[in-house]
């Protein structure tokens, strides 16, 4: 996807040239064409679909989003409650996820999504520590995490 993307975006101002209009929906349009171009091609240039990518890593973004709100509506449900019931730790993750802009993402997700945070990876890079604020099952929070974050990563970008 890194390298179809540019040659995509120069179809779509290829299109816009031929055609003398560079207005937003003629760009657009352009993409549009070289999406379907580069799909036609796939097999000779060697990609498993770009569109196919495309939606993948939409797809992940999402999953980001569900989470994202899911674990707000967590979070504050438990800031609000009298007793604070929190059971805090830290979970060592095993990673299937290899790649430095893999591993990167993955932090960076569980990051973000309210309630955890990546802390540190492992020297060789096959742990990733994470700091979760309720966690009253660490291998639950592995099972998520595996199935959802890093399975959407392994799909999007392998």
């Amino acid at each position: 996807m890194t390298v179809l993307f540019p040659v995509n975006v120069l179809l779509a101002l290829a299109w816009a040239s031929v055609t003398g209009s560079f207005g937003l929906a003629n760009l657009l349009f352009g993409f549009f064409l070289g999406a379907v171009a580069l799909w036609l091609i796939r097999e000779q240039i060697g990609t498993r679909g770009y569109l196919g990518r495309s939606w993948r890593v939409v797809n992940l973004f999402f999953l980001f989003i569900y989470e994202l709100v899911m674990s707000a509506f967590k979070v504050a449900w438990l800031v609000v409650q009298p007793k604070m019931p929190l059971s805090p730790g830290i979970i060592a993750y095993p990673l299937r996820v290899n790649r430095d802009f893999e591993i990167t993402l993955l932090a960076n997700l569980i990051t973000l999504t309210p309630g955890t945070l990546s802390i540190d990876v492992s020297d060789d890079r096959q742990t990733l520590y994470i700091h979760a604020v309720d966690v009253p099952d660490p291998d639950q929070l592995r099972r998520d995490i595996a199935e959802g974050f890093e399975r959407k990563i392994l799909e999007a970008f392998r």
